[in-house]
Order: structure tokens, then C-alpha cells, then sequence
């Protein structure tokens, strides 16, 4: 029996159509490398969907090609709305039919509420205008179709403690953020754990670790810290992923002792505020 494969993403597309051009226009890696000005092996990633070209690589290959500014559009399109480590990730998480997470020092970014990404991004793009902070604040919260959807996958989410206790933006926007999650557990849309502080050491301490399953593909993992995260397809490294979250899954307090835990914290934070 054929094992499934990880999902394709537009990345992966966009590299295989690469290929098919070029090899429909008759040139190997190596003539199209040389009209790029570049090298036969980052044409190679670049089909592999392993790296996205540069703007002016992707004029350099339509002018190759002859696809009258096909590729240039396509990435473009691809570049315009997420950090480039992280485009697949936002296209995977709205086929995955479950999502599990562990969050070591932010709420995940398909929880969070208008105020607490922007101060988000206020600490983390501190030369950002406010016109550009508000885009990248809309275009983070409308990743919360993920979870109010219809077609929503099932939501694990795993916080450590850190997570509730540090005030991010304030205790205002904090309080509001942790009622949100209550909120969210409490109707059945997320399945919510919290790791408390007097576990100590655990099985994942790096950042943020994602888990993605499909209903006809393979689970992927995505990992990420200061500004890089890693999309994670191979067998063996997922079925670590897997085993490190379980694993931190298990010291984590149950459900209903993680709501009470959250919403103590959120009245903390709301005393805070007076």
C-alpha cells in the first residue's frame, strides 16, 4: 500500500510548472541557469519549490521562457500577503482537517485578537508605520477563518504557562485575549491545555511547533523562532514532532482544570487593569 504524501503547496505548484516550461521550450536547467544568470542548482530548488526566485529571476524566466510575465505575477500573488517562511504554512492550515499546537511564549496567530497582534507587531517591527502595522494586523486575523468556518478542522492547542502570564499589550488586551481563548474551549472549538510553570524541562523548547493533518495526505509539521520557521515533510522528523508533542501533551493539565487555569488569569490580568 502507497503511503500518502504531504499535501502540495503553491511553492511546490509553482516550481513544477516551472519545469514543465521549460522543458516544453526545449532548455535544460543549465541554459535556462544561464539566462537567469544564475546557477543550474538554484534552478533546481526553484523547481523543487525548495526556494521561491527573486522578482527580477522571475522577469529573467518569463523573458526565457516566453510566458509573458506568467511567473513574475504568480510570485507576486505568492509574496503578497505572508513572510515567505511562512506562505505554505497559511495555505496547509486551511486544507487541514486537524491542527495541533504548542505555543511557548505567544498565543498562536489564528487565536489572536486585533490589539494583541498589533501590539504583537509593534514590538517585533518597531520602524513599521501604523498603515503597515494595520495591514499586517488584517491580514493575521483574517487567519481566524481557520477557526470559525464551517469546514474547520479539529484545534489542539497547547500554551505554555508563559503564554497567559506575559501582558502583551497590556493587561486590558491580554484579559480580552485569554477570555477569547476561554471562550473559543468552552464552545468546542479548541482543544485547550496549558502547560503549567512547575513542570520544569519538556520535550520542546525551541518555539513554536505545529502539527498539520490531512484527510488524504501525509502530516507535515512547521517549526518556527525570530523570524524563520521550517515546514517539516519528511517522515521521519514529523514522527518526532509528533512524539515531542505528545510528550509535552502529557504533563499538560486536562481540559477542564486548563479553562479554569486560563480564565484565573485572565481575571488577574483584568484586576491589573484598575
Amino acid at each position: 500500500m502507497t503511503k500518502p504524501r504531504a499535501p502540495r503547496t503553491q511553492r511546490e505548484k509553482y516550481g513544477e510548472e516551472l519545469r514543465l516550461r521549460r522543458i516544453a521550450a526545449g532548455l535544460t536547467q543549465e541554459e535556462l541557469a544561464d539566462q537567469v544568470f544564475c546557477s543550474p542548482t538554484l534552478i533546481s530548488h526553484f523547481e523543487a519549490g525548495r526556494r521561491l526566485p527573486r522578482q527580477a529571476d522571475a522577469r529573467l524566466i518569463d523573458r526565457a521562457l516566453g510566458t509573458d510575465g506568467f511567473f513574475l505575477r504568480w510570485l507576486e500573488e505568492l509574496e503578497n500577503r505572508y513572510a515567505r517562511h511562512f506562505s505554505a504554512v497559511a495555505e496547509l492550515e486551511r486544507k487541514a482537517v486537524m491542527i495541533q499546537q504548542f505555543a511557548p511564549t505567544l498565543i498562536p496567530g489564528i487565536y489572536q485578537t486585533p490589539d494583541y497582534a498589533r501590539a504583537v507587531f509593534r514590538a517585533y517591527r518597531p520602524n513599521y508605520t501604523t498603515e503597515e502595522i494595520d495591514r499586517e494586523v488584517v491580514i493575521r486575523t483574517e487567519r481566524a477563518d481557520v477557526v470559525n468556518g464551517s469546514s474547520r478542522p479539529v484545534l489542539w492547542t497547547l500554551l505554555d504557562e508563559a503564554v497567559l502570564r506575559r501582558p502583551v499589550g497590556g493587561p486590558k488586551v491580554m484579559a480580552e485575549q485569554l477570555w477569547k481563548m476561554a471562550d473559543l474551549a468552552e464552545e468546542g472549538r479548541v482543544r485547550l491545555h496549558v502547560l503549567p510553570y512547575r513542570i520544569g524541562a519538556y520535550a520542546i523548547q525551541e518555539g513554536l511547533l505545529t502539527l498539520m493533518s490531512f484527510e488524504k495526505a501525509a502530516t507535515v509539521a512547521y517549526m518556527e523562532g525570530f523570524g524563520i520557521g521550517q515546514l517539516v515533510k519528511g517522515r521521519a522528523r514529523v514522527s518526532e514532532c509528533q512524539t515531542a508533542y505528545e510528550l509535552v501533551l502529557g504533563e499538560a493539565l486536562p481540559q477542564q482544570e486548563s479553562l479554569a487555569f486560563v480564565k484565573s488569569v485572565a481575571e488577574e490580568h483584568a484586576h491589573d487593569q484598575q
